[in-house]
């Protein structure tokens, strides 16, 4: 007699997560990871620049906000899972394995906001717009980041017999050895899982939607657009986290990122109700700091060099004019 296990259609994961082209290793994780934040960082300059602000301001800050993030989303994970790298069996040298996954959001979240501030204090502008304009972007990241998560066969629930759920394989590595994370499928189903990963990554596209609604329909301001996307993020990440049975810290037999989704919500709802309401004036988005003209600069000066020899050093004072005083050709060259 069939079972109903035996007809559903399962999601099945990826045969593996790392490919070799010679001797580099290619990870699905870290493309991922790397696709959304060059998405984030695209689309959130293209918001600062509908919003007033000077294009390219983004890009300069992101400079500071992505390794920032990085650095504090491994240092979250390694701090909330530290058993697993210097407890007992555990490696230490594994804990700078971030290639291997294992990025804590309110850790890079925290740590990009760091970051972030230092790149707004070097160009004069209001962090608060800042966020406003890059959150909708840092979430449709994170939701891109996901997919990464499927290609590791991590991130997952609880075991179930729902037609969505999630086919874990046995995976091992050249040399026959059970490897999950840059191993071959063997085609063995270890066990179907709910996949937590892609509740989070549908849970965050419909958020990313909701905020830039919001946006057009009420023009909010002063980081409360941020505010929002933190409090919606913390709604679906403790739906997840409820269903997830994968080792993790445990504080009075309750998940870790259980405690921090409950406080970190709390406070972005707080700020939502006290931050002032409105929207910042294009004129309060202009940087304090222009940036460095430097392709601009470099190309005025071949050509003052080039019109002193032609014309004996006539030219080269108008020339280098414009490029002196920031005209408009200058403010917008990319850095």
């Amino acid at each position: 007699m069939t079972s109903t296990a035996d007809i559903l259609a399962y999601i099945p994961s990826p045969p593996q997560g790392v490919w070799s082209i010679g001797p580099i290793p290619l990870r699905a994780y870290a493309l991922f990871i790397i696709l959304g934040i060059v998405v984030a960082a695209v689309w959130g300059d293209r918001r600062w620049v509908a919003r007033g602000g000077e294009k390219g301001t983004v890009l300069d800050i992101a400079i500071w906000a992505v390794p920032f993030g990085l650095i504090g989303g491994r240092l979250y994970h390694v701090a909330t899972d530290w058993s697993t790298y210097f407890g007992e069996g555990g490696n230490p040298v594994d804990a700078l394995k971030i290639w291997q996954g294992g990025l804590g959001i309110w850790g890079a979240v925290l740590f990009g906001g760091i970051g972030a501030w230092i790149g707004c204090r070097q160009r004069g502008v209001p962090l608060p717009a800042l966020g406003d304009a890059v959150a909708p972007g840092i979430l449709l990241a994170q939701a891109i980041g996901r997919i990464g998560n499927y290609f590791n066969q991590e991130l997952y629930g609880r075991e179930t017999t729902v037609p969505w759920g999630l086919e874990i394989f046995e995976r091992v590595n050249a040399d026959g050895r059970l490897d999950q994370l840059a191993g071959t499928s063997t085609g063995v189903v270890e066990k179907v899982v709910h996949p937590t990963f892609l509740y989070e990554l549908v849970w965050n596209l419909l958020i990313v939607v909701l905020l830039v609604w919001v946006d057009r329909r009420y023009q909010i301001g002063h980081g409360r657009l941020f505010a929002l996307y933190v409090a919606g993020y913390c709604m679906g990440r403790l739906f997840v986290e409820l269903l997830r049975d994968d080792y993790a810290t445990h504080i009075a037999g309750i998940r870790i990122n259980v405690f921090t989704s409950i406080i970190v919500f709390i406070g972005a709802v707080i700020y939502f109700l006290a931050a002032k309401k409105g929207r910042e004036a294009p004129e309060e988005l202009q940087p304090e700091h222009p940036r460095e003209p430097v392709a601009a600069g470099a190309s005025v000066t071949g050509s003052s060099v080039t019109g002193s020899s032609a014309t004996g050093g006539s030219e080269a004072e108008p020339d280098a004019g414009p490029a002196e005083s920031g005209g408009a050709d200058a403010g917008k060259t990319d850095s």
